[in-house]
């Protein structure tokens, strides 16, 4: 006989600690943001006071245990609050896609104690920010491309190249930087923590972008910047490896916000389809707008059962290249059809900026592309399947969420 279920999980009902951060988040995006984000966005202007309140808001350590000034809530908690920042505009969910995901998370799964006592209180609390530094001018989903280097002199590493495509370079002050040890190509990629103060580093705003226009794009250069050897984030060996662990947080983050996008297009073309009339009836009783409206939230239900499935295992403290892949490359490719589809409802209306779903298509379109392009995640899950990738155990595994130890408070003993 089988032995009695104790626990029929997985839960598709949201605990009442998430429905709470959704309400939240949303009341805030709603207060703060969507008042504004139309001017912003055709000034292409970041408005870089909402970093405070958005850490006054706990987002920026939503998913850091409390003992580093963290909110102490799961992986489950920071999809939520990506989808609920994307619903109202990317660029906000991207503040958290890098500096929560692809930062924050990296160094909570990968650092040392003294790197985790020294940075993630900072980041958690907002005192600082951060950002991420693989993508090069000729170096994207090739990693391995990179032209960044780096070498050690005595007790510091000393770095040398150029980032592209970076998000919030100018509000950063904490890069997480890759670079290959010079004469080193195999295993030679190195990760470090670097602080915008080692002196030798320069960025700007890159312009002229399709969408995320509220938001900052911008480029780095590291011109013989010292960084102490302590700022080594893993083992020399391991920079490629960290860098891989890295895209797992922030595709997860992605297909989150994507999820948010989504829902944003859906709520727009359902309220349009309510409103406009032709032939003597709403559009929304035409057989055709009903399929658009149908097909949009089946897109939608999928991609938001896909990326929880990434959570909870991300929950569960695995290694999950393969759901954060498929969440991404599926959330993302639905929110582009999801806002294609409410462009076509609202007719010539969708074609101009006074209705946002313009903005929401050029929003989403951009995320097939970073975090590795969708083609890159196809590629992935064809790999898996064939037997040519798998899920290693890792020397850091991702932190599996410990609600108890998690909501600890700060003390001498970490």
């Amino acid at each position: 006989m089988y032995e009695p279920l104790k626990d029929i999980g997985p839960h598709f009902e949201l605990s009442d600690t998430h429905k709470m951060v959704r309400q939240s988040v949303r009341e805030f995006a709603e207060a703060e943001i969507a008042p504004y984000i139309k001017e912003w966005d055709q000034a292409h202007e970041f408005h870089k006071p909402i970093l405070k309140k958005m850490a006054d808001q706990g987002l920026l350590g939503i998913s850091v245990p409390v003992k580093y000034g963290g909110g102490g809530l799961d992986y489950i908690a920071l999809a939520i609050a990506c989808e609920e920042l994307e619903r109202i505009d990317t660029a906000f969910r991207v503040i958290l896609s890098v500096h929560n995901g692809l930062v924050e998370s990296t160094i909570w799964q990968w650092g040392n104690m003294e790197q985790k006592k020294k940075y993630l209180p900072i980041l958690a609390t907002g005192e600082k920010m951060s950002t991420f530094g693989l993508t090069e001018p000729a170096a994207g989903s090739d990693p391995a491309g990179l032209k960044a280097t780096c070498k050690l002199e005595g007790d510091e590493w000393i770095i040398n190249g150029e980032k592209m495509w970076i998000s919030y370079t100018e509000s950063s002050d904490i890069f997480l930087a890759f670079a290959y040890e010079i004469d080193v190509r195999h295993k030679g990629m190195r990760a470090f923590i670097v602080e915008r103060d080692f002196g030798g580093i320069t960025s700007g705003n890159l312009h002229h972008k399709m969408g995320v226009k509220a938001g900052e794009t911008g480029w780095v250069n590291f011109d013989n910047t010292p960084v102490p050897k302590e700022n080594l984030l893993g083992q020399p060996e391991e920079g490629f490896k960290v860098a891989m662990a890295a895209l797992d947080w922030g595709r997860y983050t992605v297909a989150s916000g994507a999820v948010g996008g989504a829902k944003a297009s859906l709520e727009a073309a359902v309220k349009y389809a309510n409103e406009r009339e032709t032939f003597g009836k709403k559009i929304g009783q035409h057989q055709f707008i009903q399929g658009m409206i149908a097909e949009s939230y089946s897109d939608i239900e999928a991609a938001e059962l896909l990326t929880w499935k990434a959570g909870w295992t991300k929950n569960l403290g695995r290694v999950n290249t393969r759901e954060t892949a498929l969440a991404k490359w599926y959330a993302t490719n639905a929110a582009v059809r999801c806002a294609d589809r409410a462009i076509q409802i609202h007719g010539a209306y969708g074609f101009s900026d006074d209705y946002p779903v313009a903005r929401y298509y050029r929003n989403v379109r951009g995320a097939t592309i970073y975090e590795g392009s969708n083609e890159i995640q196809k590629i992935i899950q064809a790999r898996y399947e064939l037997g040519y990738y798998e899920d290693k155990p890792l020397r850091c595994m991702p932190p599996a969420y410990d609600p108890d130890e998690w909501a600890k408070e700060n003390t001498d003993k970490f």
